[in-house]
C-alpha cells in the first residue's frame, strides 16, 4: 500500500546519503614508517626540516620513492595539522582511490575500482574492527570502515599499499590502508598543537548555525628522552541538513510483456495514453514509488588516544597505547511522495533499447480512497572503536624482534528509546492525479486532491509505521611475533619472519515491530494538528533545475515524530510488542547473528640488494600462509503466521518461538608476493610486483539461519534467506608495473599499470519453497469465499465483516476498536495454500573477473615561486559489464565500481601563507544490482583552503568543502530512471591554530 515503503526506506535516507604502535625501524626518529619497511628502506626516510605543504609533500613522496612494491601516502603538513579535515577526503587525492560520501561528508574508499569491503583497513598496521548499522530492514553485515569515525588531527600519515606484501595482514584485494599515528619518541621534547573552529554548513534548512570543532595533541619526553607521553583530542559537531528525490522502481521488462505491471499493450484502452511505448525488443522501468525526504542531521564526533612509551636501554622500547573514538548521529527525516498501482497511467518514453521515462502520471477514482504519503522517520545511533594495545621491540647485532598485541572493539548501537531506524507513517487520501516529470535534473512531482482532500494538517492521518532496532559489535583480539635479521654483506640483505593470530568475533542483531496499517487508523479529527507543521518543498530542495517547477509538490510537513508515536501508542497500542520500557517500542532481536574467525598467518620474506646496470636493484620474496576457521552461531525468529491487509502485502507476523543453528567452514590460502626494483638511472626507478591478496566474504553472507522478510506479496510470494559460512575469499591474482622519475627535491612524475584476476566471487541461489509452515491468506478460503459472495469491486472492509461473521478465526481486527475493519487482516489458516519464498544461499561461483587500468602522477613545484601542482588520472577497466537491454530475469555478472578518476590540486606555500585548490572527479559507475543495476552518476567536486602564520606558531585558516555546490544523482537502466537526486552544498570553516 502507498505509505509502506516510504516509512521502511525514510531511514535509510536519514543516513544516506564506524592498536598499537608500528614495528620500530631502523631509524627510530623517522616521523612517519612503513609498518613492513626493512632496515634499507626505513633509513633511507630521514628528518624532513621543511614544513607546510612542501613538507608533507616530501614525506609522502620519500615513502612512495623509498618503498619496495607499490606505496602511495599523504603525510600530516606538521603536528596537529593534517591535509583535510576528513581522511577519507584525503585519500581521494591518492592517485586511483575515490570515495563514496554520506550527508555530503567522505565516508569509505574505493581503490582502483573495488569498494569499501575490499580494502582492508590498519591502524598502526593492526586490523581495525568495523561496524556500522547498515540501511534500515537487515542486520548490519558490513566489513568495510566508515572514516567518518576518525577525526584527522591526530593522524601523522596515511599509506596505501596497492601491492601485496607477505607481511600484511590480508583482507584488502584493492589495497590495505594503514592509518599511521604520532609516537613521543619518534619526535623529542616538548611538543603540541591545538586548534579552533566555527563551522557553518550551508545546507542546514533552518537558520545558520555554527559548530564548533576542537581539537589538541600534546607530546613531552623526559629522562633523557627514555620515557615520553602522548595525547590527542579532539570534539567535533556538524549541523547539517540533506534533501533528495528518491524513486522505487519496478523490475526492468521487455516491451513483449503483458502483465498488471507492465504498459499496456495494443488493444488495450490505456494504451492510447502512451507516446513512444518502447518496443517489443526494449527493456523499460515503471516506478513504483517516488518522493522527497528532508533530513536534518546532527553529528558528534569524540577521538582521543593515549600513549606511553619507554626505552630503558637503546635497544629495547615498550609502548603501550589506548585509541577511542565516538560518532554519534541524529537523523530526522521528514518525507512526502506517492505509489503507483499501474491502472489509468499516462506516460511518454525515450527511444530504446533501454527506454526510459519522459514523465509517469496516474489517474485515480474518488472511491478508491488513494493515498499521499507523508512520513517522519528518526535514526539516532553511536558507534565507538576502543584500541587497548602493548609493543615491544628489541635489537641488537642484526636481529630484530617484536611482540605486539591488541584488543580492539567496534560497536554500533542506537541512542534512541525506539530503536535504531524508526519510521511512522501518515497519509491524506483522496488523491486525483500524480505525475513524476524526469525532463529536469531534480524530477519533480505534482498531485491533484479531490475537494475536501486537500494537503493540509487537517486532513492527515496515522497509517502503518515500523521501529527497527539492530545493534553490531566487531571485537579483534590479535598477537603478532615479527622478527628479523640484517646481514652485513650478503646478497640477501635481511630476512623477515613473522606469526599472526586474529581471532574476529562479530555480532550482529536486529528486530523489529512493524504495524501495517497502512489504509490508515486514528481519523484526521483525532490526530492533532499541531503534530505537523507545514514547510514549503522548493527552498529546501533548492539547488538543482526542477526544484523551483511550479507544478512540484508545494509544500512538506514536520513531524513531531515523538509526538505522534506517544499519541499513537496510547490510543491503539502501537508500542504493545515491546521488550523494553513501557511505551519504547524497543523490539527484541528476532535475529541473532555471532561469527567467529580464528586465523594463523605465519610468513617469511627476504630482501636482496645488487648492482644492476650500474645501479641499486632491489628484489623482495615473500610468501604469506593463512589458514582460518569460521563458526556460525545464529539465534533467528520464528514466524507467528501471516496476515493479509488487502492491496499487495501480506505481513510476517512476528511468533514466541526461536532457534540457534550452528555451522562451520574452514579454508587456507598460500599467498607468494614478489617485488623488484631497479634504477637505469639516477632518480628513476622501475618497479614490477606480483602477488596474491584476498578479501572475506561479508559478514551477512557468511552467517547462517533461516529468515524471511516482511511484507511478502499474494502473487509473487516472499523472499529470504540464510548465508554460508564455508565460503572461501575472494581471491586475486596482481601484476603491478611502475615507472618513477623523482626530478626535484618534491616533484616527480609517474605511470604504472596494474592487472588484477579475482575468482572466487560470490553468487546468490535461489529456491522456491515455503518456509515455516507459512500459508497465503490472499490465496485462502476465507478471502475467495467474500470476493465470490460479494464481487471483485467490493470494498476490504466490507471483505473483514464477511470474514469476520463467517469465517471468524481468519478475522483479524484493526487497532482502533469503534473502527474494526479499518487496519483489520486476514489471518493464514492452516488449510489455505502455502505461501512460497523466494529463498538465497550464497554459495562460490566460478566466475573470474579482470581488472585493469593505468595510473598517472606528476607531482611538480614551480621553482622557488611557492606555487605547486599535483595531478593524477587513474583508468580502471573490467571484462565485466551488466548489459542494460537484458530483462531482469536475466542473470548477469559485473563488477561494480570500476570508473576512472582525476585529481588536480593548485597549492601556494610561502612565507607562512599556504593555500590550496583541489578538484576531484570520478567517472559515473555501477554502484551494485540485483534485479537491476544501479549507477551513480559522474561527480566533480571543488575543496579550498588557506592559512597564514601570523606569528610563530600562531595560525589562522579557514576552508571550504564542495565549493560550488555540486549536485549528486543516480540512475539505473536509463539515465531517466532516476533513483536518487541529491543537491549539493558548501561547508566552510574558519579557525586558528597554535604550535608549540
Amino acid at each position: 500500500m502507498g505509505v509502506s515503503a516510504l516509512a521502511l526506506a525514510a531511514p535509510q535516507a536519514a543516513l544516506a546519503q564506524a592498536q598499537a604502535p608500528t614495528p620500530p625501524v631502523a631509524d627510530p626518529n623517522a616521523p612517519v614508517s612503513d609498518p613492513t619497511a626493512t632496515p634499507a628502506e626505513a633509513s633511507a626516510q630521514k628528518e624532513i626540516v621543511v614544513t607546510g605543504i612542501r613538507g608533507s609533500l616530501r614525506k609522502s613522496m620519500d615513502i612512495k620513492k623509498n618503498a619496495q612494491g607499490v606505496v602511495d601516502a599523504i603525510s600530516a603538513e606538521e603536528i596537529g595539522k593534517f591535509p583535510d579535515t576528513n581522511l577519507a577526503e584525503s585519500l581521494q587525492r591518492i592517485t586511483g582511490v575515490s570515495i563514496d560520501r554520506s550527508s555530503g561528508e567522505g565516508s569509505t574508499v574505493t581503490v582502483r575500482g573495488f569498494g569499501p569491503e575490499f580494502n582492508l583497513v590498519l591502524l598502526d598496521g593492526r586490523q581495525m574492527p568495523a561496524s556500522g548499522l547498515g540501511d534500515c530492514c537487515s542486520a548490519p553485515a558490513s566489513r568495510s570502515f566508515d572514516f567518518a569515525n576518525l577525526a584527522s588531527e591526530g593522524i601523522a600519515a596515511v599509506e596505501v599499499y596497492k601491492s601485496g606484501r607477505a607481511s600484511l595482514p590480508t583482507g584488502g584485494i584493492g589495497s590495505a590502508i594503514n592509518i599511521v599515528t604520532p609516537r613521543p619518541l619518534d619526535r623529542p621534547g616538548l611538543r603540541g598543537s591545538f586548534s579552533v573552529k566555527g563551522v557553518y554548513d550551508t545546507s542546514r534548512f533552518r537558520g545558520l548555525p555554527i559548530t564548533p570543532e576542537v581539537s589538541g595533541i600534546f607530546s613531552d619526553t623526559f629522562a633523557d628522552n627514555r620515557i615520553g607521553i602522548l595525547f590527542t583530542g579532539s570534539y567535533q559537531q556538524r549541523k547539517a541538513s540533506v534533501s533528495q528525490f528518491s524513486a522505487g522502481w519496478r523490475e526492468g521488462y521487455s516491451g513483449a510483456e503483458n502483465n498488471w505491471e507492465s504498459l499496456a499493450q495494443p488493444g488495450d484502452p490505456r494504451y492510447a495514453n502512451i507516446t513512444n511505448r518502447p518496443g517489443p525488443t526494449d527493456i523499460y522501468q515503471v516506478p513504483q514509488n517516488a518522493g522527497y525526504d528532508f533530513t536534518n542531521l546532527t553529528r558528534t564526533r569524540i577521538n582521543g588516544q593515549l600513549v606511553l612509551q619507554a626505552r630503558p636501554v637503546d635497544n629495547l622500547t615498550a609502548t603501550v597505547d589506548y585509541v577511542y573514538s565516538q560518532n554519534t548521529i541524529d537523523a530526522r527525516t521528514n518525507s512526502i511522495g506517492v505509489w503507483f498501482n499501474g491502472n489509468d497511467t499516462t506516460s511518454s518514453w525515450t527511444d530504446g533499447p533501454a527506454a526510459g521515462p519522459l514523465f509517469y502520471s496516474e489517474h485515480f477514482g474518488q472511491g478508491e480512497n488513494k493515498d499521499l504519503a507523508i512520513t517522519g522517520a528518526v535514526a539516532k545511533n553511536r558507534s565507538i572503536n576502543r584500541s587497548l594495545g602493548g609493543n615491544l621491540a628489541w635489537k641488537a647485532n642484526g636481529l630484530r624482534l617484536t611482540l605486539d598485541a591488541h584488543h580492539s572493539t567496534a560497536e554500533s548501537k542506537p541512542t534512541s528509546p525506539y530503536g535504531s531506524n524508526i519510521a511512522v507513517g501518515t497519509a491524506i487520501y483522496g488523491v486525483q492525479n500524480q505525475k513524476i516529470d524526469f525532463t529536469s535534473d531534480m524530477p519533480v512531482i505534482s498531485v491533484s486532491m479531490y475537494p475536501g482532500s486537500e494537503v493540509t494538517a487537517s486532513n492527515i492521518r496515522p497509517a502503518g509505521n515500523a521501529f527497527r532496532n539492530a545493534y553490531m559489535k566487531d571485537t579483534i583480539n590479535e598477537v603478532a611475533f615479527r622478527g628479523g635479521y640484517d646481514f652485513d654483506s650478503s646478497f640477501i640483505k635481511s630476512l623477515d619472519f613473522g606469526a599472526t593470530y586474529t581471532e574476529n568475533k562479530v555480532r550482529s542483531a536486529y528486530g523489529f515491530i512493524q504495524n501495517d496499517t497502512w489504509g490508515g487508523t486514528l481519523s484526521a479529527a483525532n490526530t492533532p494538528d499541531t503534530l505537523f507543521t507545514p514547510t514549503p518543498l522548493p527552498p529546501d530542495l533548492a539547488g538543482m533545475s526542477g526544484s523551483n517547477n511550479p507544478a512540484i509538490i508545494p509544500g512538506y510537513f514536520q513531524i513531531d515524530t515523538n509526538g505522534l508515536i506517544q499519541l499513537l501508542n496510547e490510543k491503539i497500542g502501537i508500542c504493545s510488542a515491546t521488550t523494553g520500557p513501557a511505551g519504547s517500542c524497543l523490539a527484541a532481536y528476532t535475529v541473532d547473528r555471532r561469527i567467529k574467525e580464528r586465523t594463523l598467518a605465519p610468513y617469511i620474506q627476504s630482501t636482496s640488494s645488487f648492482d644492476l646496470l650500474g645501479n641499486q636493484a632491489n628484489l623482495r620474496l615473500g610468501v604469506r600462509y593463512e589458514t582460518t576457521r569460521v563458526s556460525s552461531t545464529a539465534l533467528t525468529g520464528v514466524p507467528g503466521g501471516t496476515r493479509f491487509t488487502g492491496g499487495n502485502e501480506i505481513s510476517i507476523l512476528q511468533g514466541s518461538g526461536s532457534q540457534f543453528l550452528t555451522t562451520k567452514g574452514r579454508y587456507h590460502n598460500w599467498l607468494p608476493a614478489i617485488d623488484f626494483d631497479m634504477s637505469p638511472m639516477r632518480n628513476v626507478k622501475l618497479r614490477a610486483s606480483y602477488s596474491h591478496t584476498i578479501t572475506r566474504a561479508d559478514y551477512a553472507s557468511l552467517a547462517g539461519g533461516l529468515t524471511v522478510n516482511s511484507p511478502a506479496r499474494p502473487d509473487g510470494g516472499g523472499t529470504g534467506g540464510s548465508g554460508n559460512p564455508n565460503l572461501i575469499p575472494y581471491k586475486s591474482k596482481n601484476i603491478d608495473l611502475s615507472a618513477e622519475w623523482y626530478y626535484g627535491a618534491s616533484s616527480y612524475v609517474s605511470v604504472g599499470y596494474f592487472h588484477k584476476t579475482v575468482s572466487n566471487f560470490i553468487a546468490n541461489t535461489t529456491t522456491q519453497q515455503p518456509a515455516f509452515g507459512l500459508t497465503n491468506p490472499a490465496k485462502g478460503q476465507a478471502y475467495l469465499a467474500a470476493v465470490a459472495a460479494l464481487g471483485p469491486n467490493a470494498s476490504f472492509a466490507d471483505i473483514l465483516a464477511y470474514v469476520q461473521t463467517h469465517f471468524p478465526s481468519a478475522f483479524s481486527p484493526g487497532p482502533n476498536a469503534s473502527d474494526p475493519y479499518t487496519g483489520g487482516g486476514i489471518l493464514g489458516l492452516a488449510s489455505d495454500p502455502a505461501l512460497i519464498f523466494t529463498l538465497t544461499t550464497p554459495g562460490n561461483s566460478d566466475r573470474v573477473a579482470h581488472v585493469h587500468g593505468f595510473e598517472f602522477a606528476v607531482q611538480h613545484n614551480f621553482w622557488d615561486t611557492g606555487f605547486g601542482t599535483i595531478l593524477n588520472y587513474t583508468i580502471v577497466k573490467s571484462d565485466t559489464k551488466f548489459d542494460n537491454t537484458l530483462e531482469y530475469r536475466t542473470t548477469q555478472f559485473a563488477v561494480p565500481g570500476a570508473s576512472n578518476s582525476a585529481n588536480a590540486v593548485l597549492y601556494y606555500d610561502k612565507n607562512g601563507l599556504q593555500a590550496r585548490i583541489a578538484y576531484n572527479w570520478r567517472q559515473g559507475f555501477l554502484a551494485g544490482y540485483g534485479f537491476d543495476p544501479f549507477y551513480v552518476n559522474s561527480y566533480g567536486q571543488f575543496d579550498a583552503s588557506a592559512s597564514l602564520e601570523v606569528r610563530k606558531g600562531f595560525t589562522i585558516f579557514a576552508d571550504g568543502i564542495n565549493i560550488t555546490g555540486a549536485d549528486r544523482k543516480g540512475h539505473m537502466r536509463n539515465a531517466n530512471i532516476v533513483y536518487f537526486a541529491q543537491p549539493g552544498h558548501p561547508r566552510y570553516s574558519l579557525g586558528f591554530r597554535y604550535n608549540f
